[in-house]
């Protein structure tokens, strides 16, 4: 008789719609990490990731006394690699999943972080490029910046588009609709400094921004609270250092919940689009447009632009009229960050579409804020 596979058995229930955790020996690697051999003998008996599993049932199915179950299991859910509801306990996907939970407890030992974190770097860059050109999954849209709306937009009028500005087109919708905020450190920033490749545009503490509920249980956890004052504040900064509010591709209640705050260079699904040209974000209603009068050629947004689209020609003419900064369009966002980092108010941006997000993301079963 062959030996059971635990691993191999877990791997299979950690599957969730679309998403899965490939067949690889990394990804055993990474399993070995997060659970010893009993652990994994104890979660082989779980249901799918799409369930829960009752303390009950598992007391019976691993003839385990239950203090000791229940210690074990409590033990991985304050480590972030299960899911747990009342006195039910459930599998969450490789990512997103276990990969949130896992680096915002940071409840482990430093040597197991650096690990952890080095093999879900080669998921990031070896998995989750080609897996999202597969599935066609979108699971961000960007919020424009804090003071767009009286800054930032300009209407064309002569667009088929509506000219009103929706409130889920806007990072100031979380500001206005709650009174308790935090931040939480930027999980993927964070696994690049732990593997010695620390973010150029922001530290992993410059992360998450969370608001409501989503605040509450943090800052239950630890998070510091900020004012509505100091959440403006945080958000401007995070706008300054060219990051993109990242929510979730939907306009239900989870998408005011929290904004990641993205760099192009270490967001899976960003680092997806620049490098590969496939978009895990859908794009915003607007464009940027830049009026070539005001530019001064500073190169502020070439610089600053998280997806590399902006662009300085250089003249020919001897008046140098023929020089001017531009946008390819096709590849850009609509994220607004080079508007709100112009010095000239050069940048407008300029609603092109009317591209309503679907009523609630979900991802098999759940949610994302279900998963995370």
């Amino acid at each position: 008789m062959s030996e059971i596979d635990n691993y191999e058995i877990v791997r299979q229930k950690l599957s969730l719609g679309s998403l899965y955790a490939p067949k690889h020996k990394k990804i055993f690697e990474l399993m070995k990490a997060l659970w010893n051999e009993e652990e994994i003998e104890i979660l082989s008996k779980f249901e799918g990731a799409d369930k829960y599993t009752s303390i009950k049932a598992l007391e019976k199915s691993t003839d385990i006394p239950r203090d000791k179950l229940v210690s074990i299991l409590d033990g991985l859910y304050d480590k972030g690699t299960i899911a747990k509801v009342e006195n039910a306990y459930g599998l969450v996907p490789i990512l997103p999943g276990i990969f949130e939970r896992y680096f915002i407890r940071r409840n482990d030992s430093e040597e197991n972080l650096v690990k952890v974190a080095e093999l879900y770097r080669w998921f990031f860059k070896s998995f989750l490029p080609p897996f999202l050109v597969d599935t066609n999954l979108k699971f961000f849209r960007p919020r424009l910046p804090v003071n767009a709306k009286e800054k930032l937009i300009e209407i064309d009028e002569s667009l088929d588009v509506e000219s009103q500005i929706l409130p889920y087109e806007l990072v100031s919708q979380l500001i206005d609709n709650y009174d308790i905020f935090t931040v939480i450190p930027c999980q993927c920033r964070l696994i690049a400094e732990y593997t010695g490749d620390p973010c150029q545009v922001a530290p992993a503490e410059m992360g998450c921004f969370l608001a409501g509920d989503g605040a509450r249980s943090s800052i239950e956890r630890g998070a510091p609270k900020l004012s509505k004052e100091e959440a403006v504040e945080y958000l401007k900064k995070t706008e300054k250092a060219g990051l993109i509010h990242h929510c979730v591709a939907d306009i239900s209640i989870d998408s005011t919940l929290f904004v990641c705050n993205c760099c192009s260079c270490h967001c899976g699904a960003l680092v997806a689009a620049k490098e590969h040209k496939y978009y895990a974000t859908l794009a915003s209603n607007y464009t940027p447009k830049i009026n070539n009068d005001l530019c001064t050629k500073c190169e502020i947004c070439l610089n600053i632009c998280p997806m590399g689209v902006i662009y300085h020609k250089l003249p020919n003419e001897p008046d140098s009229s023929d020089e001017h900064m531009f946008i390819n369009e096709d590849y850009c966002l609509g994220c607004g960050v080079c508007a709100a980092n112009c010095p000239n108010d050069a940048i407008k941006l300029v609603k092109v579409r009317d591209n309503i997000p679907q009523e609630k993301f979900k991802i098999g079963t759940k949610t994302f804020l279900e998963l995370v």
